[in-house]
């Protein structure tokens, strides 16, 4: 007997209070019971409809680039006592006296009206790159994806468990068995520890809303379509992995900066992509990537648009400019063979700077190691010595007045090192790095980016705008494991920034 099934998406996918959204669903057992719900340091049920009338549909052989185009099962009114949050879509069937359930979700933006001063801009558009539901994402071949479409299994939600974390908390586990054997256990995408609402944000907005912090909520494309989205706010937050973002929207958030807005980059490999949405909703998600010479605007007037990474020497734009720091002067720790037996956490070089006071840490001392704060995937810049301590050296875009308060070492996947070792004929991470960045790919290029580091650091624009980077994905792991420095950290950034 087939195994009873259900899973749908929301559209749009971002609203304000007064508006609706439609839900497109599919099960094999006529009918779904659904339950909309706010998750953030509780979860506050704001809607359920039981017996939805419901279509077994079929699952489209190009879903993944075009979506699933099922109808609408349910429209639901946004009512305007729904605060801005994130908000989980459960979806129930119930088939040989068992239940299945799946999810989809929605953000509520902030009403015009909203009084708060900071928002939390979820990292979406990286949900949708790794996103396998309907087979291709932008690593397996996908040159574009649907937003249209479910997420795959454990984008939005995940079991506890030993594994569930892509860094390894138990070095050393030079085969990311632990990882790998997690997802297979609880039947996950394979690519569900690099993207999805519970890896980073839940547990940030979980410990942030304890904290009493008060904050909207909105998603990538949002400050595509909607970059005056900004003016109402003093603090922009990206937590966790934050890897695609269109031009009009990097553009909104340097704008922002510029006029003096503060950003907290509490992530990493932040902004490594460019890509671009198209369609009249902004449906698909363009990004060819590696295959960048692919791209239609390759050698046109257009080519500020080409989805290659930020740092790629045709674009002339790294991402430094913006955060500080580049994935292309990181790379990976204590994951795979990427500094499997490293620290975890950053040495401190700046003490007596205002984001470490109350923390008690000294020259020297090692901040969020026991929770493993820096894992995955890293940001750092090129730097040099004087006297001890670390200088940026401003020839990869890095701004004038950063300063670099703590570091960890971190690396690119090498031919040798990667946990999916490249093609034959094809470049490996550093030497695609060193090519875009140099246009040469040679043992000298690199050398240049073969030793990266994960950079802790913050910068002040000539017009007030500061800006924070945590140069790695997992700061949000110190604050779900309590770690009182991270913490503190983190609280002295909202006071003096939010």
């Amino acid at each position: 007997m087939a195994r009873a099934n259900v899973s749908g998406w929301c559209w749009p996918q971002s609203v304000v209070p007064g508006e609706a959204v439609d839900l497109h669903l599919s099960a094999t057992t006529g009918t779904v019971d659904v339950e909309i719900a706010r998750v953030g340091a509780t979860r506050e049920v704001v809607f359920r409809a039981e017996a939805v009338p419901v279509q077994d549909l079929p699952v489209p052989e190009d879903a993944s680039a075009h979506g699933c185009r099922w109808p609408v099962a349910l429209t639901v009114g946004v009512d305007p006592d729904w605060a801005s949050g994130y908000y989980e879509v459960l979806l129930t069937v119930e088939a040989d006296g068992r239940q299945v359930q799946d999810r989809a979700f929605v953000v509520v933006r902030g009403a015009a009206d909203s009084d708060r001063r900071a928002l939390l801009v979820l990292g979406t558009n990286t949900w949708h790159a790794y996103n396998d539901f309907g087979g291709f994402n932008l690593y397996n071949g996908g040159t574009q994806v649907s937003r249209q479409r479910p997420m795959a299994a454990g984008y939005l939600h995940k079991p506890p468990g030993l594994g569930r974390r892509v860094s390894s908390v138990h070095p050393p586990d030079p085969q990311i068995a632990a990882h790998i054997g997690y997802l297979a256990i609880n039947r996950l995408s394979q690519w569900a520890g690099s993207a999805g609402w519970p890896n980073w944000e839940q547990p940030f907005v979980e410990w942030a809303e304890r904290e009493g912090w008060a904050f909207d909520v909105a998603t990538n494309s949002d400050l595509d379509a909607h970059p005056e989205l900004l003016d109402r706010y003093a603090l922009l937050l990206s937590v966790g992995h934050d890897e695609y973002w269109s031009g009009p929207e990097r553009d909104a958030v340097e704008a922002f900066i510029a006029r003096s807005g503060n950003v907290a980059f509490l992530s990493g490999n932040t902004s490594f992509w460019q890509v671009r949405f198209e369609g009249d909703d902004h449906e698909t998600m363009v990004g060819f990537k590696q295959r960048y010479e692919r791209d239609p605007v390759f050698g046109t007037d257009r080519q500020g648009e080409l989805t290659s990474i930020w740092s790629d020497h045709l674009l002339g734009r790294p991402e430094n400019e913006m955060t500080g720091v580049s994935f292309a002067r990181g790379g990976y720790a204590r994951i795979g063979r990427r500094v499997p037996n490293g620290s975890g956490g950053y040495t401190v070089h700046r003490p007596g700077h205002w984001l470490f006071e109350g923390t008690g840490l000294e020259y020297g001392d090692l901040l969020g190691a026991k929770a493993t704060v820096v894992g995955y995937e890293c940001d750092g810049c090129d730097f040099t010595y004087r006297d001890g301590l670390p200088y940026p050296t401003h020839a990869d875009g890095t701004p004038e007045g950063f300063e670099i308060l703590g570091t960890s070492p971190a690396a690119s996947f090498t031919r040798e090192t990667a946990a999916r070792p490249p093609k034959p004929g094809e470049r490996s991470e550093l030497e695609f790095h060193a090519y875009r960045l140099f246009d040469d790919d040679g043992p000298e290029s690199l050398a240049r980016l073969a030793n990266g580091h994960a950079v802790l650091g913050t910068y002040t624009r000539p017009g007030g705008g500061t800006v924070v980077t945590s140069g790695c994905t997992d700061w949000a792991m110190g604050l779900a494991e309590r770690d009182p420095q991270v913490e503190q950290v983190t609280r002295n950034l909202w006071a003096r920034l939010g």
